[in-house]
Formats: structure tokens, C-alpha cells, sequence
């Protein structure tokens, strides 16, 4: 009894100081929210923020010339709209609107409740008032401060603004994804009509899109799109703005785009500006416009105009290029040529990723070297039967030829020695995403989940000409807010990711693709040296996606072409993409023209007759000809030790000698190297050179016995000599004389 008395006691002071405690921050947090609501409440209401659907942002290039760009476009009256269009908005995003004073307070509990058992605050419960202060008047961070100024905002909005002023100022400001601010402009895209005009499923379309432009775009994502659509139907239906006739017939039908208009300039350096200084400032674009920002670029002008000039329009055809200053990481040109927004676009790589996954850090892990001799075979990994794209096998070919030629099957050999995981993990710290289920080796070929953007896969690129160390790109040095504050500087951070030999030795075989490669059409090019790499992705009678991935020892070029629609284009990687590289390249004046060999990358002489009949690297004799040598360029820490034989000891002759129907049959096993003289009866026969292979004589046998002597010499070196004799016994007999029947 007395321990249960005491348990009591214990528990009920626990209970009173855990009372205390939540009494106590009670009153210390509605202290702060006090405080910071009075504070907050001389922070302006900016009209003119509210009203304006189409701004200017400031940019400026890498010289300080400034580059006008207008965001956002005509302005919809609200009373101009069908009433579908206004509901469908109200319906998913705030059904209480015209009744509340900005803040629901019902949904701002459950959501605080949510967000405290998450210990989260992914839940906003924001009201259409609230997302229009939002979007126009502060930062995009998630934090109790930024939910209070927003709602001190909301509730000066509400007093100096009617709902459909409110209403209307919120669909001309909205973000609906492809550089399409405001229902106008996104009516005008989607479905090339005015927002006037836009049907019951339109407009369901568009107002489940701006919760996640991206995740719900009916472009590239069409299925997230409908599903999202038909719960505005069912919203709309619930809330009864319509008849449950109407919403089955509108959930029915597809969602039909309409997109054509060409003035839609979605892949511009400004725009892609625009979007990277949204993400690092962690604003909107309105609010960057409406404070005044400056966006700094490393836009080259000079380079821009080549960029633009070298990619032409190609007819149901979408394109696109970049330019990546290596030294400092900045994209100094920027284009491309589609009706859809391509900067964020993912596409497989196709064999563009071989080098960054598979035959680099086989280099670095000193698995392979660029002569390394590696079998085109047919293979089968468990169900997977890899082929080449011309679907015939070379047999033993060079690690360079493979590259050079983009021949498939040594590419999946090679990840299989470092293995896939370790190629994942230097593609990674290139900036390589892969998902949880790219784990095949049709990963070596570029066949991923969702494949990578051209940035990204350019930028990898950049760890070459840096000889092996990696920084992610960027378009902006710098931004200043409306007084001139410098509010980012971008500061490179680059890694280590391979050593210095293992990416020059990359570049040697990549510079040999330029000359005599899928990339040959570079091979005019003699401003610069330039390293390549072509991809295409095939698909029946035509590719979807084509590229060209070049690199001098100061930029990285990245081209792409390409359908997102996936209807086969008469493209591929060394056609149209290295086209496009050869004519930049050749515009330009480079300051920087070769490529620097590190001290860890050394020359050494191989020995050609072990390479082609035993597939392996061995250092050449001191004393083998030129001719049986061959030049290679290896890592100090990957160079063959084992030196050849062929040309410092005596040769071994393999050759078998019988008499046979009154003949005599040498078989003999030549190699290149050695001069065979043959005798018969110490009289020179025949003399062989230059022979590799199984050589049979047939010699006349006219005696009782025969001496056959060979004689190797090594080629060059008189004093390397051996010899085999044969002593054959002629057995075959003569035929008797006929017996006389006569005296």
C-alpha cells in the first residue's frame, strides 16, 4: 500500500509539472505570435504587386550588359470567365473563400495539429488570399515567422481588396508551369484559346495543376494530370457547382492539349535564369520581380549568338544546347527549340553515360587501360540479351575502339568487373541521380528509370577538362536584391572524383571518337582539340533521342535532339547533335588549345604479337623492331610489368614433318616475327617471312632417306636463331620386275 501511495504521488506531480510546462509554453509562444503580429503589422501592402500580371526581371550578362526578359502576359477580367472556371479554382483550393475574412481558421487547427504530430509543416492550410500574399510579397521558406507576416498580409489584403479583386489578382498571378504566369497565359499554352473560352475539363486541368506543376503537368506527366483533374471534377460535383451527369461525362473525356504557338520562348537563357535564382532565393518569380532583384549571369553573348546560329529549327523536332564554362562552372550559352519547357526535361542517356559510369572509373579503379583487349560476344545475363546496334560481334577489340565505335557489349563487361554499384557511386558525385531501381546493367547503355537532363549530363561532363575534379553548374555569378545588397555569390565547391590520369586517359580515347568515331564529322575541327561522345536512342524505323557531348580543354558543349511525343526522328549522335558542336566549335577563338597531360600519364611500348594472338599487354622487348611495337598511353598506377619474350630469347619452333604417298608434309606454326628457312638435303628449299598461322609444304620424296631442316630466326636479330631437322626413311617399295617365261 505504501509503494502504490507513493506511485500516486509521484504520477500526480509529473501531471502538475507537465500541466505547468504546457501552461508555460502556451503563454511564451501566444507571447511571440503577440509580439510578432504587432511587429509585423508595419510591413506593407504592395499594390502594385497585386495588379500587374506582366513585369520586367533584371538581367544582366557575364560583361554587365543588361537582357530584358517580361514574365507573365495579358490580364483575364474575372467576369469575362464562365463560371466553371472560377469554381473549379475555388473548389480544390479554398470552398470557403467568399465566406471567410483570408484565414480559415478551422483548416489553420488541423493543420497546426498535423504539423505537430509530424513535427513537420509540410501542411500550409492556405487560403486563396493567403497564396496570393504568398506569391507576391514574401519568401517561399517554410517557418512560423514567414506563416505570421503572411497572415498579417492576408488580413490588410481582405480589408483593401473585394473577394473578386482578390479572386482576379490571384488567376493572373499563378504559377501554371512552362513559364506561364496567370490564367491567361497558361489557357493560351495548354490549350491555345483564351481563358474566356476554356471548357469544364480545361479548366479542372489547370486549376489541379498549380498545387505541383511539375508533378501534375499534362505534358510529362499525364496520368498524375487526370487523376488530379477528375478530383476537381468530383470537388466541383460534391460542392454543387455541377450535376453529377456533368462530372461523368467531363471525367470521361481525355485531356486534349493544344499546343502550337511557337511565341512561347520556354528555352531562353533568361528563363532558365529565372527559374535557378527562383530556387536559390527560395522565391517566387513575382516576389524576385517585385523586389527588385538583379540576376547576374555568366552569359558570354558572343558565345550565345554562335549557340543560337549553330542550332537551327528542325521541323517536329525538338533541340537543345548548352555551353559550360569549365573553369568557373558557369553556363556561358544557353538554347534551344521546342514548344515545350526542356531545361528540366529528362531523357535517357543512351551511350553518352559510358564514360562517366563505366570506362572512367574502371580507369581509376585500375581495372582497364585504353588498349586493354576486351571480347564483342554474344552474352545473356540472366534474361538480358545485350546486343550491339549493328547486331554483329567484332570479337577482341581495344577499350578505345569500343568507346570510338559505341559498341555495347565490352561497355556491359567492363561495369561488370568495377561492378554497378561503384559505377552508381562515381556517377553520383558527378551529380548523376539514379533511382532505387536502376540497379541492371542496362545502365552501361544509358537505360534508366527516368534519365537525365542535358545540364546534368553536360556537367558531368566538366570533370574532364578539370582533370577529374567536379562542381555543379550554375547561370548565375551573383544577385543583388532592390538595394543593391549582394544577397548570393556563387562560389564553386568542386571535389575530387578521379585521379588526374584516369580522365586524361578518358579524353585520349574521346579525342580518338572525334577523329575516327561516331564523332568523326569533328574531325575538320583544328582551332581547338576536342573530345566527343555520341548517343542515340533507337526506336523501330527511327531514334527518339539523339546527342553529342563535346569537350575542349576550356568548355563542354551538350547537344540534344529529340521528340517528347517519342514518334521516331530520321536523328542520331553523330549526324544532326555533332553537327552542331562542329559549327560552334568552329566559330570560336580559344585561348586554351590543348589538352595538358598530367605527369602520372606515361607512354610505353606494348608488343603487338601478344596483343594479337593472346589478347593480353605486354612491354615490348628492348630488342623487338618497331613494327612489332605499338605506343600506348597507361596510368602510372595501371602499366603492364610483365615484358615479352618474343624478341630477347631464342624462338621455339612448333612443326611436325612425315612421308606420306611419296611426299613429304611440313606442318608448321609461323609467326610473324621469324624467317623460316627450309632445307632439303642442307639446300636451301624455301624461304617464309611474314607469316603467322599453320603452314603446311608438301615436298617431293624421290630418295630412300631425306633431311629436313628448319631454321627460325628472329626478325632483326640474326644472333636469336634456332633449328629442327627431320630425317625421313623413304618405305614405299619399287615394283618387282616380271619374271622372264622365257630363255
Amino acid at each position: 500500500m505504501t509503494h502504490n501511495k507513493k506511485m500516486k504521488k509521484f504520477v500526480k506531480k509529473c501531471l502538475t509539472y507537465s500541466m505547468l510546462f504546457g501552461i508555460f509554453a502556451i503563454v511564451l509562444m501566444g507571447s511571440f505570435v503577440g509580439v510578432s503580429l504587432i511587429k509585423f503589422q508595419s510591413i506593407p501592402l504592395q499594390a502594385e504587386a497585386l495588379q500587374s500580371p506582366s513585369q520586367t526581371v533584371c538581367i544582366y550578362s557575364q560583361d554587365n550588359r543588361p537582357i530584358k526578359e517580361d514574365i507573365g502576359g495579358k490580364m483575364c477580367k474575372l467576369d469575362d470567365l464562365q463560371p466553371h472556371t472560377k469554381e473549379a479554382f475555388i473548389s480544390i483550393e479554398d470552398k470557403n473563400f467568399y465566406k471567410h475574412h483570408g484565414l480559415n481558421y478551422k483548416r489553420i487547427a488541423v493543420a497546426m495539429a498535423k504539423n505537430i504530430s509530424t513535427l513537420s509543416l509540410r501542411e500550409g492550410a492556405s487560403t486563396i488570399s493567403q497564396q496570393l500574399i504568398k506569391n507576391t510579397h514574401l519568401s517561399g521558406e517554410k517557418t512560423f515567422e514567414r506563416k505570421l507576416k503572411e497572415m498579417v498580409l492576408t488580413k490588410k489584403l481582405e480589408k483593401s481588396f473585394s473577394k473578386d479583386d482578390i479572386l482576379e489578382s490571384y488567376l493572373n498571378i499563378i504559377f501554371f508551369g512552362n513559364n506561364c504566369y496567370g490564367l491567361e497565359s497558361a489557357s493560351e499554352y495548354y490549350f491555345n484559346k483564351e481563358a474566356k473560352d476554356l471548357t469544364l475539363s480545361e479548366s479542372c486541368t489547370l486549376a489541379g495543376m498549380i498545387r505541383s506543376p511539375s508533378k501534375y503537368s499534362p505534358i510529362t506527366h499525364y496520368a498524375n494530370c487526370l487523376k488530379r483533374r477528375n478530383l476537381v471534377l468530383s470537388e466541383m460535383q460534391k460542392d454543387g457547382y455541377i450535376s453529377v451527369e456533368e462530372q461523368l461525362q467531363a471525367q470521361n473525356s481525355p485531356i486534349n492539349l493544344d499546343i502550337k504557338q511557337k511565341k512561347f520562348n520556354l528555352n531562353t537563357y533568361a528563363h532558365a535564369s529565372i527559374d535557378e535564382a527562383s530556387k536559390i532565393l527560395n522565391l517566387p518569380v513575382k516576389q524576385i520581380v517585385n523586389g527588385g532583384y538583379k540576376i547576374h549571369t555568366y552569359l558570354n553573348l558572343d558565345k550565345q549568338a554562335s549557340l543560337e546560329y549553330s542550332l537551327q529549327e528542325v521541323e517536329n523536332c525538338d533541340n537543345l544546347a548548352i555551353v559550360i564554362d569549365a573553369k568557373t562552372c558557369g553556363v556561358c550559352a544557353y538554347h534551344g527549340n521546342s514548344i515545350y519547357k526542356l531545361l528540366d526535361v529528362k531523357r535517357q542517356p543512351a551511350s553518352c553515360i559510358k564514360p562517366l559510369l563505366v570506362y572512367t572509373p574502371a580507369f581509376n579503379e585500375n581495372v582497364v587501360s585504353p588498349e586493354t583487349q576486351i571480347l564483342d560476344e554474344e552474352i545473356k545475363i540472366g534474361n538480358y540479351v545485350p546486343s550491339n546496334v549493328n547486331k554483329k560481334f567484332s570479337g577482341y577489340v581495344s577499350v578505345t575502339d569500343a568507346v570510338k565505335n559505341s559498341i555495347n557489349i565490352p561497355a556491359i563487361k567492363t561495369l561488370s568487373y568495377i561492378g554497378i554499384d561503384t559505377g552508381k557511386q562515381y556517377a553520383e558525385k558527378l551529380g548523376l541521380e539514379f533511382d532505387e531501381r536502376d540497379t541492371s546493367y542496362t545502365l552501361a547503355l544509358g537505360g534508366m528509370t527516368y534519365g537525365l537532363t542535358l545540364k546534368d549530363l553536360a556537367t558531368a561532363y566538366t570533370v574532364f577538362p578539370n582533370q577529374g575534379n567536379f562542381a555543379p553548374s550554375t547561370f548565375i555569378q551573383y544577385i543583388t536584391d532592390g538595394f543593391g545588397k549582394l544577397v548570393y555569390v556563387h562560389k564553386p565547391a568542386s571535389q575530387m572524383v578521379f585521379r588526374q590520369d584516369s580522365t586524361y586517359l578518358m579524353t585520349s580515347v574521346l579525342q580518338e571518337t572525334a577523329k575516327s568515331g561516331t564523332a568523326r564529322k569533328l574531325c575538320d575541327v583544328k582551332n581547338v582539340e576536342v573530345a566527343s561522345k555520341t548517343g542515340t536512342v533507337g526506336k523501330g524505323s527511327g531514334n527518339t533521342d539523339a546527342y553529342n557531348i563535346s569537350f575542349t580543354p576550356s568548355e563542354v558543349i551538350g547537344v540534344w535532339y529529340g521528340n517528347l511525343k517519342n514518334e521516331p526522328q530520321k536523328i542520331a549522335g553523330g549526324n544532326q547533335p555533332t553537327e552542331v558542336v562542329k559549327n560552334y566549335l568552329s566559330s570560336q577563338n580559344y585561348e586554351k588549345c590543348q589538352f595538358e597531360v598530367p605527369s602520372s600519364v606515361v607512354e610505353a611500348k606494348i608488343d603487338v604479337l601478344e596483343e594479337e594472338n593472346n589478347h593480353c599487354l605486354v612491354l615490348a622487348s628492348p630488342y623487338a623492331p618497331e613494327r612489332y611495337c605499338k605506343t600506348c598511353l597507361f596510368s602510372r598506377f595501371n602499366l603492364p610489368s610483365e615484358v615479352s619474350e618474343n624478341f630477347s630469347t631464342p624462338p621455339e619452333i612448333q612443326a611436325e614433318c612425315k612421308a606420306e604417298n611419296g611426299q613429304i608434309v611440313l606442318s608448321l606454326q609461323t609467326q610473324k616475327h621469324l624467317e623460316y628457312q627450309i632445307f632439303k638435303d642442307d639446300v636451301s628449299y624455301q624461304i617464309l617471312t611474314n607469316q603467322s598461322g599453320e603452314k603446311t609444304l608438301r615436298l617431293p620424296f624421290n630418295d630412300k632417306n631425306c633431311t629436313i631442316k628448319i631454321v627460325a630466326t628472329v626478325s632483326g636479330n640474326n644472333e636469336l636463331q634456332s633449328e629442327k631437322t627431320f630425317v625421313l626413311h623413304n618405305s614405299t617399295k619399287t615394283k618387282a620386275q616380271k619374271e622372264r617365261w622365257y630363255i
